[in-house]
């Protein structure tokens, strides 16, 4: 199988026969978790450490469910409560864990780039679980899944991403891994909430939600990360939802067979109708969730796959 990745650390590395390796694979993975027996030994023997320095509930119950189910040894550390809070670094949190022998550490953050220092300084294969507006790879792949079972394909679509774009590590991930596989990306939102150079993404840019939802294959909708904002980036939540929040009567500009997703958590009547997020015959919101899994079952095995080859080599 064409992974060669030592590391999950975002989408640019991914070369697209990476990227649909692993979507095959986790394809195999959504079976497995469909069927009675949701298990397998691939991970046994190896220790899964999740560290989410931001409040994670679907993706750090994602990455325990996914690492359980495929045997390993899951240990979630609570961050918020750690020696980081004495003072001790990251660095000196990731020399620690590394005494431990960890095999798969798994990890969210709120600065961007703090998961590659933490690849810099481990012996085991790390995974971004999200660090900072700069990615969120397992997220955009789980995407891309949902895409690709929804529409039969993943290239050569129309996906229109709106929304608070310039806070989302979602979007950009997204953004990515969508132009690597040969699809048209349109970004919607207001100004305030389009990330510096957006122009040179490759994407085209939309002002006019309905404009930039017309003939789209699919509609990703984005939360306002409230979190990430240091001003006032709308005028109001209910002015935002007028503008750029889905519902019915917006969503017709998109292709009749479009699908609507959203990464969550949702803030419905803020950037979509509650009635569009509960539609079983336009969202696929659920599907999503239950990609999740799949996906990152399918990152760790491909990961763990590589480690063992490269410890095998190394002992040989």
């Amino acid at each position: 199988m064409s992974f060669t990745q030592r590391h999950l650390l975002g989408i640019e590395p991914l070369h697209p026969d990476e990227i649909t390796a692993l979507l095959d694979l986790a394809d195999h993975y959504v079976a497995l978790n469909r069927s009675t027996s949701k298990h397998a030994e691939v991970l046994a023997g190896l220790t899964q450490i999740n560290m989410f320095f931001e409040a994670s509930t679907r993706t750090q119950a994602s990455f325990e469910l996914a690492g359980k189910r495929l045997g390993a040894d899951v240990m979630n550390m609570a961050m918020a409560q750690s020696s980081l809070k004495k003072g001790e670094t990251l660095i000196d949190t990731a020399l620690t864990l590394n005494a431990m022998h960890p095999d798969l550490l798994v990890m969210r953050h709120p600065a961007s780039g703090a998961v590659n220092l933490l690849a810099e300084k481990v012996n085991g294969a790390v995974i971004n679980a999200g660090d900072g507006r700069h990615e969120h790879p397992t997220q955009a792949l789980l995407d891309a899944l949902t895409i690709r079972r929804a529409k039969g394909r993943l290239h050569r679509l129309t996906v229109a991403i709106c929304g608070d774009i310039a806070h989302s590590r979602v979007a950009r991930s997204n953004l990515i891994l969508l132009g690597k596989m040969e699809n048209r990306v349109r970004l919607i939102g207001p100004p305030t909430l389009m990330p510096a150079g957006v122009a040179d993404f490759g994407c085209e840019i939309f002002e006019d939600m309905r404009a930039g939802l017309e003939g789209a294959d699919v509609v990703m909708m984005l939360r306002l990360q409230k979190e990430r904002m240091d001003g006032a980036f709308i005028p109001s939540e209910r002015e935002f939802f007028h503008r750029f929040g889905l519902d019915a009567e917006k969503l017709a500009c998109a292709k009749p067979d479009a699908i609507v997703m959203h990464p969550g958590p949702m803030n419905r009547g803020v950037e979509i109708d509650g009635l569009i997020a509960d539609d079983i015959n336009r969202s696929v919101i659920q599907e999503q969730v239950e990609m999740g899994v799949a996906v990152r079952m399918a990152a760790m095995d491909l990961l763990a796959r590589n480690l063992r080859a490269a410890r095998g080599e190394a002992a040989g």
